[in-house]
């Protein structure tokens, strides 16, 4: 993407977060272009200046956008998982957040809507999970340093599983309404972590 002035950074970023939030009200599919226009107060040529790709690269940059919060939405906590009460904590963090999400999950939304062969549709989630994961293994070290978890447990791989059971009961939420799973599944992941005392 090309630089942009002050200006034009803050306009294109009110275009985002104004069909973010259009988005998170009324849905994907009920999202116009016309609809963010009136909700930025936005003309057509500025919307096609900054996201040149129309609806397509509005909805992209969307996505990045969510996967960014999803993030965001967990720290501090995600960043100091350096106790037992901190991983509880965060594993609290997460359950109030999709449970307060309900069936209206943002990003899984804008990404349903993007065919697979949109340039960089496949790479917003892999990012996201890259730096997720890499978080959660973050903690499983720091665990593994004061001694609190073996250093025979492979962290990456233990967070991949956590992270696994998370997006696992995300998925079964949106179909169902309830959060069982993603409880279920984190507490089962903390749970191995514990276990696995040097």
């Amino acid at each position: 993407m090309r630089r942009l002035t002050r200006k034009g950074a803050a306009t294109r970023q009110r275009i985002l977060e104004g069909a973010a939030l259009h988005i998170r009200e009324h849905g994907v599919v009920e999202t116009t272009l016309d609809d963010v226009l009136v909700r930025t107060s936005t003309s057509k040529s500025q919307l096609f200046h900054y996201f040149p790709g129309g609806k397509e690269e509005l909805l992209l940059a969307v996505a990045r956008l969510e996967a960014d919060r999803v993030l965001e939405d967990q720290q501090p906590q995600l960043g100091e998982l350096t106790s037992w009460e901190a991983w509880r904590r965060w594993r609290d963090l997460i359950v109030a957040r999709y449970r307060d999400q309900g069936t209206n999950c943002p990003i899984h939304a804008v990404m349903s809507q993007l065919r697979a062969s949109t340039p960089g549709a496949q790479a917003v989630v892999s990012e996201l999970m890259e730096r997720w994961q890499a978080e959660i293994a973050d903690g499983v070290r720091h665990m593994q340093a004061v001694g609190e978890v073996a250093g025979s447990l492979d962290p990456d791989q233990a967070a991949a599983a956590l992270l696994s059971g998370i997006q696992g009961g995300v998925l079964i939420q949106l179909s169902t309404g309830r959060t069982t799973h993603l409880e279920a599944a984190l507490d089962m992941g903390i749970a191995h972590l514990r276990a696995n005392r040097p």
